[in-house]
């Protein structure tokens, strides 16, 4: 008996050791990604994308919980930390709603870096004194130093990137198409213009037209107070605009109730030139106009002030917007005056278009105005202003925006970053991508509901 339990213990120790060495094979064969992804936490690695080289040292996950993500935190101990999402955070394209062109997102290609432009341009945003000198000494002066301190209180995904670079343009329109935005509003000057802190860059307007088709996104323009801004220069610019990228099938055209097919276009600070030379352009009377001509479009004023209602009537624009990320800012940036604005531009057969934004931080280029502050709140802000909006039964909804850093609206993807003076603000707890896919989901929302009231639901978009 004692021979046979011994030799019973030797076989069922061999059965053991034959399994943890087929165990440990197994392990060795398996490859370094598995098939569906990474295995259990790789996915909590950041991934990097080595344009320029980024130093990432150890990340202590319980401190950082503790860091507060709409708050600017200083005097940290030197280190610099940047994460990125996992792929997963991608939604899949069958699983997205189709893009709704009746949705704009302001969009800039104002920024530079070593690498495309020679140097940067915009991320090393100068900070801006205040105008009362006694005010303006008790902040900060000079300009932010990239690629790690730049002008703004958030962090991009894609770094301090430079808007010529293709792949950027390209993960920009991936990001506007997983929102289903149907239309990029591009900030343009004139081809040898430029803002005061950028350089020109209608040359890149044919490669974003082109991005855009790719992914079946559809770009308007945002004209821009470039010097001197007329209306002989403007009738000179929208012939420019139009001859040049009105034939590329990417450019938006609107349909009006009478069917015609009119570019649109948004002019910002509209206000500081007068009703009057504006009517020369806008009017069938004016001396500049281009109205029942190849050239005529739609045309988008900015107000600001309650005031600017009657000298918008009378320049003779086709609607309004507002802008502004900044609910209380100004009159037409108000939440409570949306409803006012609509009946206003139902009388006059005006388009409404408010302007909606996930909040607004412009204090890292205006470290005095932080009254105008106006947090995120995880999303509630957000959330809070599309809902306003879609109340008002708007003609179009646009978006503050998809990557103004420096006034922190942008719904752009952003990643937690914290250098040796700076927590950045991100997202958290929620993905780089938490407004992308509130967009995504209001979007959807809009489509329907305006459906219900609008008389042009049912044309095509060219």
């Amino acid at each position: 008996m004692a021979k046979f339990r011994r030799r019973t213990c030797i076989t069922l120790s061999l059965f053991i050791l034959f399994i943890f060495s087929l165990m440990m094979g197994l392990k060795m064969l398996r490859p370094h990604k598995a098939a569906f992804g990474d295995p259990f936490g790789l996915d909590l690695l950041p991934e990097i994308r080595q344009q320029t080289p980024h130093l990432v040292k150890t990340f202590d996950s319980q401190k950082s919980d503790r860091i507060d993500s709409e708050t600017n935190v200083k005097n940290l101990k030197s280190v610099e930390i940047t994460m990125k999402p996992s792929k997963a955070s991608e939604p899949y394209p069958e699983e997205l709603p189709p893009r709704n062109y009746f949705l704009h997102v302001f969009y800039y290609s104002w920024y530079g870096n070593p690498q495309f432009d020679g140097k940067y341009i915009h991320w090393n945003h100068p900070i801006l004194s205040h105008w009362d000198l006694r005010i303006a000494k008790k902040y900060p002066q000079g300009k932010h130093n990239p690629p790690d301190d730049i002008g703004s209180s958030f962090y991009p995904e894609l770094g301090s990137y430079s808007s010529r670079d293709p792949y950027v343009i390209e993960m920009h329109m991936k990001q506007m198409y997983s929102a289903s935005i149907g239309v990029l509003a591009l900030s343009w000057y004139p081809p040898d213009s430029n803002d005061e802190n950028g350089e020109p860059t209608d040359n890149l307007v044919p490669t974003i037209l082109d991005k855009a088709h790719k992914y079946n996104l559809k770009v308007t323009f945002h004209i821009e107070p470039y010097k001197n801004r007329d209306d002989k220069n403007m009738y000179q610019n929208i012939r420019y605009i139009i001859d040049k990228y009105g034939n590329h099938p990417a450019f938006y055209r609107y349909k009006t109730k009478n069917g015609s097919a009119l570019p649109l276009f948004y002019v910002y600070d509209s206000y500081i030139t007068t009703a009057e030379k504006w009517a020369n352009l806008l009017t069938s009377s004016g001396s500049q106009s281009i109205r029942n001509s190849p050239y005529d479009a739609l045309f988008i004023a900015l107000l600001v002030e309650k005031k600017h209602r009657y000298e918008i009537l009378r320049g003779g624009f086709d609607g309004i917007y507002t802008y502004f990320a900044t609910n209380g800012f100004t009159y037409g940036s108000s939440y409570e005056n949306w409803a006012k604005l609509k009946f206003f531009c139902d009388q006059f057969d005006l388009m409404f278009i408010p302007s909606v934004g996930p909040g607004y931080i412009d204090t890292s280029i205006r470290p005095w105005n932080t009254q105008n502050t106006r947090n995120r709140v995880n999303g509630k802000y957000y959330e809070d202003a599309l809902s306003a909006a879609l109340q008002a039964h708007p003609s179009i909804i646009s978006i503050t925006s998809f990557n103004e850093w420096h006034e922190g609206t942008q719904i752009e993807k952003a990643v937690p970053k914290r250098i040796s003076n700076t927590v950045y603000l991100d997202y958290r707890p929620h993905k780089p991508s938490l407004y992308l896919d509130l967009t995504r989901k209001w979007s959807e929302k809009y489509s329907k509901e305006r459906a219900t009231y609008a008389f042009d639901h049912q044309l095509p978009v060219s």
